[in-house]
């Protein structure tokens, strides 16, 4: 991947560190405390509830399974099942939808999960660490790192990929059905001017705080990161009065779940759920992918092996496996997001796969593509989201 598409370099900027460490994406770590109570669950994220460390590989005999946590349908069978042919271990893979769920689920096990791999998103990685859930990689086990391009490795959450390494990155835009929508939508006001017009009762959202709440302050072209209590007031007015009545259901995985069903005549979606929903599609001419404007957000989700983990060995092996240049296209092409694996957009071209402007972005509509910032509003834009939900029944 050229220098050009590079959004380390839109990100992350020489001295940009401390700021990007305090950044989140659409998945935030503390919207589980303002829904769980807040005092207990920080209490029991505290350094002195960490469990005794767990033995690292070392280079053995490999384990006969291995359990992997992670996104919905967030990796090629291909890779699976030939990792298993090869090299032994069963693979079980179970999914979460949020990191809240994820990290809430590793907290209350103290490292008894089961779970061997999580893919948390980047911006979480030092809390997670921080409060004894990941386990350092030994990174004799994992040569092919060197096959992913520097431009996504190093991050500021993990400088040196001590506990994680890039799985996948993308953004959210949104999927609208040109037979229902027949003028041209090009940004978030556009969406929300189309979500109480002709797709009323037609539209879903995204499961997930970060993503409503920024839609709003995107379509309004102000900073999506605001402490403002009166913008705030004014971001949960619009939608639990506005938009809510109009909003048919919260769903995360819509552009794969509702394309191919035609269930939707407008969707927020990630990129690469929507590239799958659209080649699911017996008419994928039908509906028209929106990378919208002015705004929108970047994400980076990481590998990752759970504090605890039962199946070390297979864990490191799986990681290293899917980091082969064959699995990462395999990948890339499976889950329709760029994986960061070194000259994938070339691969991509050259193995004449698909829909690659879902995939790879310009400098043009990289830099648009920004991180949320974690604040002392996280607790009030959880609250927001959920008024949002009830108005909607949802």
């Amino acid at each position: 991947m050229t220098d050009s598409r590079n959004p380390l370099r839109i990100l992350a900027p020489e001295g940009a560190a401390q700021v990007i460490a305090r950044e989140v994406s659409r998945r935030r770590f503390l919207s589980i405390a303002a829904m769980t109570g807040g005092a207990a669950f920080l209490a029991a994220c505290s350094s002195g509830g960490g469990t005794t460390p767990q033995p690292q590989a070392t280079g053995g005999s490999l384990e006969n399974s291995l359990s992997v946590y992670t996104w919905g349908d967030y990796d090629s069978p291909e890779v699976v099942e030939s990792f298993t042919s090869e090299l032994g271990p069963r693979v079980t893979l179970d999914s979460y939808s949020s990191n809240e769920e994820l990290i809430a689920k590793l907290i209350a096990a103290k490292g008894t999960s089961g779970y061997d791999i999580v893919v948390p998103t980047g911006v979480f990685i030092p809390q997670m660490i921080e409060n004894g859930l990941l386990l350092p990689f030994t990174k004799d086990l994992l040569p092919n790192m060197s096959n992913m391009d520097p431009a996504y490795l190093g991050r500021a959450w993990d400088p040196e990929n001590e506990y994680s390494v890039c799985k996948a990155w993308g953004t959210t835009g949104f999927v609208y059905d040109k037979n229902v929508i027949t003028r041209e939508l090009t940004t978030w006001a556009d969406f929300f001017d189309a979500a109480q017009n002709e797709a009323s009762g037609k539209t879903s959202m995204s499961d997930d705080p970060a993503g409503i709440l920024g839609a709003y302050f995107w379509a309004n072209d102000m900073d999506w990161n605001t402490e403002d209590p009166a913008e705030l007031d004014a971001c949960a007015d619009f939608l639990v009065n506005t938009i809510a009545p109009h909003i048919s259901a919260f769903d995360s995985y819509a552009g794969s779940n509702a394309i191919p069903q035609g269930t939707h005549a407008l969707m927020q979606s990630w990129n690469g759920d929507a590239r799958l929903g659209l080649m699911e599609s017996s008419e994928p001419e039908r509906w028209q992918w929106v990378l919208p404007g002015p705004i929108t957000e970047l994400w980076m989700d990481n590998w990752a092996i759970a504090e605890g983990a039962p199946h070390p060995e297979a864990a490191h092996a799986f990681i290293d496996w899917s980091m082969t240049p064959d699995n990462l296209l395999l990948n890339l092409d499976y889950i329709g997001y760029n994986v960061g694996g070194k000259d994938m957009e070339q691969a991509a071209e050259d193995a004449g796969l698909e829909m690659l402007d879902l995939m790879f972005f310009t400098p043009e509509q990289l830099s648009s593509m920004k991180e949320q910032v974690l604040n002392d509003s996280q607790s009030r834009r959880v609250e927001i989201w959920n008024e949002m939900k009830a108005a909607a029944g949802a």
